[in-house]
């Protein structure tokens, strides 16, 4: 049985960014996690401990969405590495993290980064 927690356009205002003003005036991200992992006790029993806990999840979302940093790409994987050491029973994760309104040329709804890793062999 293939079981998933799957967090949707989690919206947090942050500052990342190489620009120095994205430093200093911040904006808006969107954050997606999908979160495998064997949850299927949960289905037959009503217990917290029998599945992730993804209000845990999102507190550490909003954690490392503090940390200011140049890179999504490095912020994604601080948020992969704090999660699956948090729950070691996560088999594969991807997150998706879109910076709404990028200070660049054109009009976009934003630009993300997405990365898929598998956390077993």
């Amino acid at each position: 049985m293939k079981t998933k927690i799957i967090l949707e356009d989690i919206k947090i205002y942050a500052y990342h960014g190489v620009l120095p003003e994205e430093n200093i005036l911040g904006t808006y991200y969107l954050v997606n996690a999908e979160i495998h992992a064997d949850i299927s006790k949960a289905l037959e029993e009503d217990n917290l401990e029998n599945t992730i806990n993804y209000a845990l999840v999102n507190d550490i979302i909003h954690q490392e969405m503090k940390i200011k940093s140049q890179l999504l790409e490095f912020v994604i994987g601080r948020m992969i590495r704090k999660l699956s050491e948090a729950f070691p029973e996560i088999e594969y994760i991807k997150m998706k993290l879109t910076k709404l309104q990028p200070p660049m040329p054109g009009e976009m709804k934003g630009v993300s980064v997405e990365v898929e890793q598998s956390l077993r062999d």
